[in-house]
Parts: structure tokens; C-alpha cells; sequence
């Protein structure tokens, strides 16, 4: 079952459904936006993407941020995808994340694009 993320319902009261590029899309959003740390069982997970929003805004920073990205989508989630490239791009207050990833089980080819910064 590929529960939608944020978890809500759907029409008929039941656990909202996705489908897999819905549902893989949902979890790499909630590596980027969880922090190390925040999950008692699981202290490594998440690469705290909303931390930067504190930071200051440069090139070497989002350039640091693309490899803990990297690293922690192949860390939790390589049973499911093969990341092929990640981006990142700061920009005034804004902060870009572009993510190409194939999924494992159909060999389909997504990319995926965040926006995170007041530039929205």
C-alpha cells in the first residue's frame, strides 16, 4: 500500500492511496524536510533541507547540501530507486532541489523539482 504523504483520507474515509512515483516522490519530500536527529528510532534519517532556511545563502552551502542529499536518498531509499543526478541551486532566499531517479521496479525515469525559501 502506498500511503499519500502528508497523511490524510480520501473520500470514502479510508487511508489516501497513491500510486509508486506518487508515493516515491512523497518520500523523497520527507527526507528533505526531516532533520537528523528528529526521529528517535531512526537519528540518522532526513538531510534537514529546512535548516538552510537560517543559513546564510551561497553557492558552497547548496553545493555541500547536494552531496548530503545524494547521500541520504541512496542511504534510504536505494531498494527503491537509483539516483541519478542531483541539483541544487541557491538563489536570493530560494533554495532549488532537482532530483533525476529511476525507479528500480519499472526502470521509469522521474525527476522531481523543490522549492524551499520565500521566494515560493
Amino acid at each position: 500500500m502506498n500511503v499519500k504523504f502528508p497523511y490524510s483520507f480520501d473520500s470514502t474515509g479510508h487511508t489516501a492511496q497513491t500510486d509508486l512515483p506518487g508515493h516515491i516522490n512523497d518520500m523523497i519530500e520527507e527526507i528533505l524536510l526531516t532533520a537528523p536527529g528528529e526521529r528517535v528510532n531512526r537519528p540518522t534519517f532526513g538531510c534537514g533541507v529546512m535548516q538552510l532556511i537560517f543559513a546564510g545563502n551561497s553557492d558552497s552551502l547548496a553545493a555541500a547540501q547536494q552531496q548530503v542529499i545524494q547521500s541520504s536518498l541512496v542511504q534510504w531509499l536505494s531498494d527503491l530507486i537509483q539516483v541519478n543526478a542531483v541539483y541544487v541551486a541557491a538563489e536570493d532566499a530560494t533554495l532549488q532541489i532537482d532530483i533525476t531517479y529511476t525507479i528500480i521496479q519499472t526502470q521509469q525515469q522521474q525527476s522531481s523539482q523543490f522549492v524551499y525559501g520565500s521566494g515560493q
